[in-house]
């Protein structure tokens, strides 16, 4: 599913977030430490390599809603921005944390000139986010700062499964009226 807004265009599809060869950029839903777990975190540590969580630790701890950026190294992706979502029900205001973690990988991505930024679904994993609230929050985040971004001009949500998937595709439906 693609839409455009404000000369931005966004995608819902299912894949693995560490095969996206055409995106410039892909978001790590990470821990505090940056460095190699469980998810989505562990996905992209492995294929980027022992390099990434060298880079990572320097940088290290982050604050829930925070963003860091490192280069890809084997990932066939220049970058790797870091995001800490909330934990659902101990981070607050989740909402606002949540909405951070997107607005500030955009930030990121405008200020190193990055066209184009594949995301998870972060939070809504071991973080025990609800499903539906974060893919509203994530695409709602993402329209919001459409109009203020100069440089990218490619969002892509990249979902695991069918479940996540469906949540996002209807949160893309929604906010695209």
């Amino acid at each position: 599913m693609r839409r455009s807004f404000d000369g931005l265009e966004v995608e819902v599809v299912r894949g693995d977030i560490t095969d996206q060869p055409d995106m410039e950029a892909i978001v790590n839903a990470a821990n505090a430490e940056l460095m190699p777990g469980g998810g989505v975190a562990g996905a992209i540590h492995r294929a980027a390599g022992p390099g990434l969580a060298e880079e990572c630790r320097p940088l290290a701890p982050i604050r829930p809603g925070q963003a860091v950026i490192t280069g890809g190294h084997r990932l066939p992706n220049r970058h790797v921005i870091h995001v800490l979502g909330p934990v659902y029900g101990q981070d607050r205001p989740e909402e606002r944390l949540l909405a951070d973690c997107y607005r500030n990988a955009l930030r990121l991505a405008e200020e190193h000139g990055i066209p184009s930024v594949a995301f998870p679904a972060v939070s809504a994993g071991a973080f025990g986010y609800p499903l539906d609230e974060a893919a509203h929050v994530a695409v709602r985040t993402v329209l919001e700062e459409a109009p203020r971004l100069r440089g990218v001009r490619r969002v892509r949500f990249v979902l695991f499964g069918e479940r996540e998937l469906e949540a996002f595709r209807r949160a893309l439906e929604v906010a695209s009226g």
